[in-house]
């Protein structure tokens, strides 16, 4: 296994905003070396690299996420994470944001009338700052009158709570927890989203 081949495979992961896919680390490999590099050239350097951070010496692991590649801390960790996010909670979401984001998670595809009917307020203000947080996405129109726009979580949704797959989120026989406290208990080995102090009370 080529080392050299893992370390800039290794920076392309770490400079990723997003997960990186396969094909995004082959293609731009293939474009600086201006060489052929086969799928077990990669695969032997993306296993070398899932093996040297499953190592006790590191706080970080290598997983796969929505058919791409991302560095995420251990679980171990959480709480040492879960403490920082509680002294920076000063820039978080709103109340009236996290529940229509809890919505959006377990209803989607949803349009916004189905929100609205959920929560009983208009949702404009809600969604508009879930878009401009990238934790939903607009995925297409409803096939009823008016063609109404479908709203799902995002990438970045799974990424920040730490999930492969919808099918992780808690089960509602699960959540005790007080009125009042959307969102909180949920495990995260997360990276921290720089959410804007000021949201809708």
């Amino acid at each position: 296994m080529d080392q050299n081949l893992a370390l800039h495979i290794e920076a392309l992961i770490f400079m990723a905003q997003e997960n990186i896919t396969f094909n995004e680390i082959k293609e731009c490999l293939i474009a600086r070396f201006q060489e052929k590099l086969s799928r077990k050239d990669i695969e032997d350097a993306l296993l070398y690299l899932e093996n040297k951070y499953a190592q006790p010496t590191s706080a970080l692991e290598l997983v796969k996420i929505a058919e791409g590649y991302k560095f995420m801390t251990k679980g171990a960790f959480y709480e040492t994470i879960a403490t920082y996010l509680k002294i920076t909670s000063q820039k978080k979401l709103s109340k009236s944001a996290l529940e229509t984001l809890s919505i959006i998670a377990y209803k989607q595809p949803v349009q916004k009338s189905e929100l609205e009917q959920i929560r009983g307020v208009n949702c404009d203000y809600a969604v508009q700052k879930l878009l401009e947080k990238e934790l939903v996405e607009i995925i297409g129109r409803s096939e009823g009158p008016g063609r109404p726009l479908l709203y799902s979580t995002s990438t970045r949704f799974m990424d920040y709570f730490g999930l492969s797959s919808l099918d992780e989120l808690p089960k509602t026989k699960d959540f005790k927890l007080p009125d009042n406290t959307l969102g909180a208990g949920v495990p995260l080995e997360v990276e921290v989203i720089d959410l804007d102090k000021q949201e809708e009370e």
